[in-house]
């Protein structure tokens, strides 16, 4: 049996747990739940505790790599550079488009108050009232106060303090510099950077085994306080995943491709169909790396798009991760009962577009990769055993359009000048 499958079993079961317990129990019903959210919070501890310096060494390997190649060919440093804004740009555009319309539809979800309010942290949904002393100093305005804090005074510090946004911040910039440092030194920092990283993927991929018990000990209390209605949000939140990502896909990523692109629809749907089945099977955007190189190549793009593009957005670009992060959050939010304010939400959107690139090459790795954003706005991280529980058919579709939009990406950067009218 496939761990998905397992961890859905867990879920599941889980959600009947706490709802039996709840209604037919109410003494043994605490007592269960008392159990069950210590082995939840160790779960995702030890997540969490893997958040950072994965983070951090696939954002310095990303980075460093892709300013490091600039460096060392003109042709195809602009190349990369043509793909990092273009990437940057849909990311934003993508994130922007998920979460103008996530909201007011989840919005819609009927969640008791009281149960929500049950369930979450006092440190999320408490307001604190702070008086201003007459002789006091000027508040920055709330905008001016959310620049000034994405730059870290200590990154140390920053780091202890799970403040995430502030140390992706200065972990671009490190990338970003060590790019200028001297070519032997910067392979050296750059192998340490891919060790740190394969080593937090293999850990993350061991501490995933134990999904299954993870989620059915934080499905209990949900249920046991939200009832059925959990269960209904839940599936909710799966099929507006799945639409917005289909929408990413039709209305935004198919339409460049072809109008900026080199290729014809019909040329264009047929480039990007044998490595989209190969990414909704396995939910590998590596997997389907073979079949992208082979057809850019049968495409005839030029070779910085196949040799170069195509690895490096199959590696780093997630599209999808741009829509089902901010929804994530977006629902979590809801399902917690904590509103968001603008400021929040720019967090949300800052955050989503730079923890792409640190999205783990692993099934489910975007949800992962969720815990700086929802740490952005202090949203409950033990959320996130909700979502991977149901993330099998989500990463499908995810999957599929960060190879979409990897495809897309070369296909951009290759500019026009080929034929249209050309047979694939």
């Amino acid at each position: 049996m496939s761990l998905t499958i397992r961890v859905l079993i867990g879920l599941i079961a889980g959600f009947l747990a706490g709802s039996v317990l709840a209604r037919d129990h109410p003494v043994a019903g605490p007592i269960v739940v008392d159990i069950a959210e210590p082995v939840g919070t160790i779960f995702i501890n030890l997540i969490r505790m893997t958040v950072i310096p994965l983070v951090v060494s696939m954002l310095i390997v990303s980075v460093g790599s892709l300013a490091a190649a600039g460096a060392a060919s003109r042709a195809l440093g602009s190349a990369g550079w043509r793909a990092a804004a273009l990437a940057l740009i849909l990311l934003a555009v993508t994130a922007s488009i998920s979460v103008a319309i996530a909201q007011p539809v989840l919005a819609r979800l009927s969640i008791d108050a009281s149960a929500a309010k049950a369930i979450a942290r006092p440190a999320a949904v408490k307001v604190e009232l702070k008086v201003q002393p007459p002789d006091a100093p000027p508040v920055r305005h709330a905008l001016a106060q959310w620049f000034v804090d994405l730059i870290p005074q200590n990154p140390v510090k920053a780091a202890a303090d799970g403040s995430m946004l502030p140390i992706i911040v200065f972990t671009v910039l490190f990338a970003v510099a060590l790019a200028r440092v001297g070519e032997d030194r910067r392979a050296s920092v750059l192998r340490v950077a891919g060790g740190v990283s394969d080593a937090m993927q293999r850990l993350v991929a061991g501490i995933l085994l134990f999904a299954p018990i993870g989620v059915f000990a934080l499905a209990v209390p949900l249920a046991s306080r939200l009832g059925l209605a959990a269960a209904g949000a839940v599936i909710a939140y799966v099929a507006l995943v799945v639409s917005l990502t289909v929408l990413v896909v039709a209305a935004v990523l198919y339409p460049l491709g072809i109008l900026a692109g080199p290729l014809s629809t019909a040329a264009f749907v047929a480039f990007c169909a044998p490595a989209q089945t190969v990414a909704f099977a396995s939910r590998s955007s590596l997997a389907a790396l073979p079949a992208m190189v082979e057809s850019a190549e049968r495409a005839n793009l030029p070779p910085v798009a196949s040799g170069f593009i195509v690895p490096l957005a199959a590696s780093l670009f997630r599209v999808g991760a741009a829509v089902a992060q901010p929804v994530g959050v977006l629902f979590l939010a809801r399902l917690y009962g904590v509103s968001l304010t603008p400021a929040q939400l720019a967090s949300i959107l800052f955050t989503v577009i730079l923890t792409t690139f640190a999205v783990p090459g692993i099934p489910g790795g975007s949800i992962i990769a969720m815990v700086p954003v929802l740490a952005a706005v202090n949203l409950p991280v033990e959320g996130i055993g909700i979502l991977l529980a149901v993330d099998a058919i989500p990463d499908m579709f995810r999957t599929t359009a960060n190879v979409t939009g990897s495809m897309t990406l070369a296909a951009v950067i290759s500019g026009r000048p080929l034929l249209r009218t050309r047979s694939y």
